[in-house]
């Protein structure tokens, strides 16, 4: 997207979407006064030419020249109008397709008088072509009021709690409680008194470990430096344990960047964990002990089985040694790992924690039912999975990346609890 074909391919699709959207804001406001319709014109070009102009901006511009608070809300503003009104063309080309079928049928089958009459709105109701351009106008205004909403939930930290049993868990374990986070994505996070006071909800909880599964920056370390007294502060009586997510490598930018190379930021951010007190696994396992018994716990480098995600993880090091312990978990960032790999090779993996989809953080959850986009690129999503013995649960993610909001899927803060 930020090569210069990139930008201007999804400029002229802004300006086609935006003609067509057109076609219906002038069929809603037909029986307007002249001078009504002017300003409904001036207002709707003058917000879709902010949105266009909002995008470029993003595109042509670093995080150190403009601030990366500011390009988020940039970027979101632009792809929420962008979105809306993708949203809403879905049911202006349902109107347009009945229409021709319409037409069509009228020209084939019946003569021009009963194809007048087949043409015009039946009785004084509104026409159905108006209907679908209100209805549609109305979904993409939702959507994109839902988006501006969404804003100020990107800091309401959700603790969600949940027991687990085992029938091979050591009894030393039992009452053994774990706090899991994910995906902080320090870059994001503007609001150090709010992210402090997700901190102190996390220390709230008095567990026995922490855990992190990975994406600490959205692209450099540096990021870090402005919440590491903050992130420093989480401790727990066996220690706080990470591992490396794919936004931690830095993929996703132009490197050199300020004199800094690509092999070098890695070295930074792995040199961060270890900064803040955080042991960092990289394809390795620890022992943990509780009351006389013991059992392993696994930490792999960012593994996707999906392509455009790095495969940096090398499960086969990090099991080595952990055969004889009676009950092990695995960090690792993709929960898309826990099929591909997980399940068919290593059955004895009692539990997997993962992040990386952050519930795309846009969806719904209520009792019984949850739903985002991601899961039609994700199986596994949000919550937790389990497959015969095995269980998975993927964590939200406290932070957030791109859009600076959260709607339906909150940031949170897992405690797990063995039973």
């Amino acid at each position: 997207m930020r090569t210069p074909t990139g930008i201007l391919v999804f400029t002229i699709v802004m300006l086609i979407l935006d003609l067509y959207v057109f076609q219906a804001v002038k069929a809603v406001s037909n029986a307007a006064s002249p001078k009504t319709k002017l300003i409904i014109s001036i207002a709707y070009w003058t917000f879709s030419a902010l949105a266009i102009v909002c995008f470029l901006i993003f595109a042509f511009t670093r995080h150190e020249m403009i601030g990366g608070k500011i390009r988020s809300y940039l970027f979101a503003m632009a792809v929420g109008l962008f979105l809306a009104k993708l949203t809403a063309i879905i049911f202006f080309l349902a109107d347009d397709i009945r229409r021709l079928i319409q037409w069509t049928a009228g020209k084939l089958f019946f003569s021009n008088t009963e194809g007048e009459t087949m043409n015009s709105t039946e009785g004084n109701g509104i026409s159905r072509s108006v209907f679908l351009s209100w209805l549609g106008l109305g979904v993409g205004t939702t959507l994109f009021g839902s988006l501006l909403y969404g804003f100020r939930n990107k800091y309401n930290y959700q603790v969600n709690r949940i027991k687990l049993s085992y029938q091979n868990l050591p009894a030393g374990f039992k009452g053994f409680k774990m706090v899991h986070i994910s995906d902080i994505h320090s870059g994001s996070l503007h609001d150090k008194k709010a992210v402090m006071h997700g901190m102190q909800e996390i220390l709230n909880e008095k567990a026995d470990i922490i855990l992190f599964t990975g994406d600490l920056v959205n692209d450099m370390a540096t990021e870090v430096n402005g919440l590491k007294k903050v992130l420093s502060k989480l401790s727990a009586p066996m220690g706080v344990f990470s591992i490396l997510g794919n936004h931690d490598y830095g993929d996703y930018v132009q490197w050199p960047i300020k004199g800094t190379s690509k092999e070098q930021n890695l070295e930074d951010v792995k040199q961060m964990h270890a900064d803040m007190g955080w042991r960092l696994l990289m394809n390795e396992h620890v022992e943990l002990e509780r009351n006389s018994d013991k059992i392993a716990l696994l930490g792999i480098e960012n593994w996707s089985a999906k392509s455009r995600f790095p495969k940096h993880g090398k499960m086969n090091e990090a099991y080595k040694g952990t055969e004889a312990y009676p009950f092990k978990i695995l960090l690792s960032h993709d929960p898309s790992h826990w099929d591909a790999e997980v399940i068919p090779e290593y059955k004895d993996i009692d539990l997997m924690l993962s992040g990386h989809t952050h519930g795309m953080q846009f969806g719904m959850e209520i009792p019984g039912f949850k739903w985002s986009p991601v899961q039609y690129m994700y199986k596994q999503w949000a919550g937790l999975y389990e497959n015969e013995k095995q269980k998975l649960y993927v964590n939200r993610g406290f932070g957030f990346i791109g859009y600076p909001g959260r709607v339906g899927i909150l940031p949170e803060i897992t405690v797990i609890e063995f039973v």
